[in-house]
């Protein structure tokens, strides 16, 4: 039996942007709000990393709060486009806060400001944003596949936003005016662009009735009951599939947090820091065209399982010969290997939300309550602990290994340090996520329930 289609289009073009629109955000944070900090407000890249860490425990505070109020939200609108439109809003005021440090002020205070609009930023507006953004994937179809092809086209959007941002925020905080005004007048520029695109995202599309829904349910489970908080999370974490999956994100976001070591990289150990656009385009271009063939795969393997644990398997290799020609000094070499690691994972990135909707239907049927808002919680929670502890590692490593801010040349303790963070640090990531995605099989979970309980 053929699925019923619920998307045009435009409808999972429009979605996509949506991370589009995300990234202003989050692709300028992760990749330089840490040189902005020591470089240009002159923090010390070691207290930064603590005040990031910090922040992060209210993150995961906020997370199930606000996936359980998108649960709760009755409105026209739906349950998850109000919030992802209106907290957009203050992702731009606070990002532009956040690269608008008076210079005027004491390292303390500045220090205290980054602090407040950094956490506000990420546990309140980013938060409400993401998790809503993500809740769609489940709120607007009810069909795999084109879950799977919304996953593929909004990382399509994620991957060649970060790779814009990575490869021109340097020329263009030059360009406006170079120094604290150049960083302050370019948060402007893509939190604006972000708001406007954000807007766009929520308008192109619409939530699946409730009505629908309910057909859809069986009828001893009565429908969806309203939870409380501590409700929805006992739920969340009987659920190991949910753990595993804000493990699988946790550590992604990891290595993109510690990405951000890229920019010293490229200064002080390749000794060009345009060369961070290259290396960037090496690691996004090639997931870009893998997330294009995702659904094609997935749909030909017949679940996400073996494309996702096979990609990675495959990355293990081409992880050491990344290593290796970083060793030799190669570049051609490491980004050949780059390119190669990229499109073996990406089949990851597109499907993963997809993986969360089956996630949740497992919720649903071995519990019989629908909690498609708490569940994508998950994305939130795993990209804010895992940029967060990969941004201040790197603080904490970069200051361990010695690092002069603005130095011609840096000691050789942090030409080690950052060896060990761009070369070796994605390697043992790709090891731990091998694990992980090898018991990730709730595709297998939900297929055997239907055939116990004799669904089709």
């Amino acid at each position: 039996m053929q699925e019923k289609k619920y998307l045009k289009w435009y409808n999972k073009l429009g979605y996509g942007s949506g991370d589009w629109a995300a990234n202003m955000v989050y692709a300028l944070l992760t990749s330089f709000v840490l040189i902005y900090l020591t470089d240009t407000v002159g923090l010390n890249a070691g207290i930064v990393g603590t005040l990031m860490m910090f922040s992060k425990f209210a993150d995961g505070v906020t997370d199930v709060f606000f996936g359980s109020l998108i649960d709760k939200t009755k409105s026209k609108m739906g349950k998850a486009r109000p919030w992802m439109l209106w907290s957009y809003i203050g992702n731009t005021v606070c990002l532009i806060a956040i690269f608008a440090i008076p210079s005027s002020w004491g390292d303390t205070a500045k220090y205290a400001y980054f602090f407040i609009a950094y956490t506000l930023l990420n546990a309140v507006f980013y938060t409400a944003n993401n998790i809503a953004y993500a809740s769609l994937t489940a709120l607007i179809t009810k069909n795999n596949n084109e879950r799977v092809q919304m996953g593929s086209i909004r990382f399509m959007f994620s991957l060649a936003t970060n790779l814009v941002v990575a490869s021109i925020t340097i020329k263009a905080v030059a360009s406006m005016g170079g120094g604290a005004a150049g960083w302050r007048n370019v948060a402007i520029v893509y939190g604006l662009i972000g708001l406007v695109v954000n807007t766009i995202s929520v308008l192109s599309v619409k939530e699946v009735p409730d009505e629908e829904e309910k057909v859809q349910t069986s009828a001893e489970k009565g429908g969806e009951d309203k939870l409380s908080l501590w409700e929805s999370a006992k739920l969340l974490f009987a659920n190991k599939y949910y753990l595993i999956i804000v493990a699988v994100y946790v550590l992604t976001y990891i290595q993109t947090g510690i990405a951000g070591i890229g920019i010293y990289y490229m200064t002080y150990v390749l000794g060009n820091p345009a060369l961070l656009g290259t290396f960037s385009a090496a690691q996004m271009f090639p997931m870009i065209i893998g997330l294009a063939f995702t659904p094609w795969l997935v749909k030909k393997a017949k679940g996400m399982y073996k494309v996702n644990l096979f990609g990675y398997c495959i990355a293990f290799f081409m992880r050491i010969g990344f290593i290796v020609g970083g060793m030799m000094g190669n570049i051609p070499m490491m980004l050949c290997f780059s390119v190669l690691a990229g499109l073996c994972v990406s089949p990851l990135t597109g499907d993963l939300n997809a993986l969360i909707a089956a996630t949740s239907d497992y919720t649903y049927r071995t519990k019989g309550k629908r909690i498609d808002g708490t569940m994508y919680s998950c994305s939130s929670l795993g990209i804010k602990i895992g940029s967060g502890i990969g941004t201040a590692l790197t603080g904490w490593l970069l200051a361990a290994g010695g690092y002069i801010a603005n130095a011609e040349i840096q000691p050789q303790s942090c030409i080690n340090m950052l060896n060990f963070l761009y070369l070796w640090f994605p390697f043992i990531m790709v090891i731990i996520m091998i694990i992980l995605l090898y018991s990730l099989k709730v595709e297998k979970a939900n297929e055997d329930w239907d055939a116990e309980h004799g669904k089709q």
